[in-house]
């Protein structure tokens, strides 16, 4: 039960710099990047996504534009802006250091 629960805890540590990085590749939807976090095994629901896309939002990493979809409504696509690649940029040093801490740590 620890485990899971301090599995958890690590996703959602890295949940905003997996969004971003996504978003860094291309514009995207909410379905699809949750989807893009299934296939990498990150499991994440539309009521978990929603509220950090809006935070992010509204922190200025991201902008939003609306286009129609071939099926169905129009579709919400997200934008990395210039200040939310800054972040991302600083998100990756961070993590690099964060691994090489760890490794440190571990022997490797």
């Amino acid at each position: 039960m620890r485990e899971d629960n301090a599995k958890i805890q690590m996703r959602k540590g890295i949940l905003d710099y997996c969004i971003l990085a996504i978003l860094a590749a291309k514009d995207s939807y909410a379905p699809a990047i949750i989807a893009e976090l299934k296939k990498a095994e990150m499991i994440v629901v539309e009521g978990t996504l929603y509220p950090i896309l809006t935070r992010m939002k509204n922190a200025g990493y991201l902008t939003y534009r609306w286009e129609e979809s071939p099926q169905g409504p129009p579709r919400k696509y997200y934008t990395l802006t210039a200040e939310g690649k800054e972040y991302l940029r600083s998100l990756d040093e961070a993590w690099d250091k964060l691994v090489e801490q760890i490794n440190a740590i571990r022997g490797k």
